[in-house]
């Protein structure tokens, strides 16, 4: 199975994912236009960017029809962050800023009774501490089931039987968040405190992130295997 990353900026890469036991190759739309085809499953990663910025960032209007024309055709599909934003964009819902301040740090997310039994997000405890920073959220795309949330958004939903999303970032590494909290134009609000809190999580985190991985792939082969 080959699988293709679309990632955003080099602070916001594949990171743990590209420790997977398949062939996977990075793509950015910002810099090479739509990607080749001849892939069989995809996932899409986080960025500095919001959805909506069209204006500073063109190319996110051919990445959400490129992403659109994806999921229709049924290919398996993973959104992170913005990519999970962008899979909503990209269905026709809502995408837009968070209410009251951003969510930037470790905050304890929990799976809706569907997400428990669902083959990626049912990868995860019951309730656990993710990783979050991002500015936006979104409202679930028309037919989408809710597998996780938090007190303060959606955090995780499936569309249809191969494609899924993620608010929290289940694929960064300790170094990856050592580097945005050096980041001076996304501040977190206490970095010295996520600095600490992050050494004490990310071991853990790193566990999970890869069993949602591995799972996301299995499910893309079953979702393939169905298909052929």
């Amino acid at each position: 199975m080959n699988v293709l990353s679309i990632v955003h900026s080099p602070e916001a890469r594949t990171e743990l994912f590209a420790r997977a036991g398949h062939p996977i190759d990075e793509w950015s739309f910002s810099g090479g236009g739509a990607p080749p085809d001849g892939y069989d499953a995809y996932m899409v990663f986080g960025g500095a960017m919001h959805p909506d910025q069209d204006l500073v960032h063109p190319w996110l209007v051919d990445e959400a029809a490129w992403l659109r024309g994806v999921i229709e055709s049924g290919a398996p599909v993973l959104g992170v962050c913005l990519g999970a934003q962008l899979i909503a964009r990209a269905t026709g819902a809502w995408s837009g800023r968070l209410a009251g301040e951003p969510e930037i740090g470790w905050y304890e997310v929990a799976l809706t009774d569907v997400g428990a039994a669902d083959p990626v997000l049912g990868s995860m405890p019951s309730t656990f501490d993710a990783l979050e920073w991002h500015h936006y959220t979104y409202d679930l795309p028309a037919g989408a089931v809710e597998l996780a949330r938090n007190d303060r958004c959606n955090q995780a939903f499936r569309l249809g039987d191969a494609c899924w999303a993620v608010q929290f970032h289940p694929e960064v590494t300790h170094a990856q968040v050592l580097g945005w909290l050096d980041d001076p134009d996304d501040p977190a609000p206490d970095p010295a405190a996520l600095r600490h809190e992050t050494a004490e999580k990310i071991e853990r985190w790193n566990e999970l992130g890869l069993a949602l991985c591995n799972a996301f792939l299995t499910a893309a082969e079953r979702s393939l295997a169905r298909a052929a």
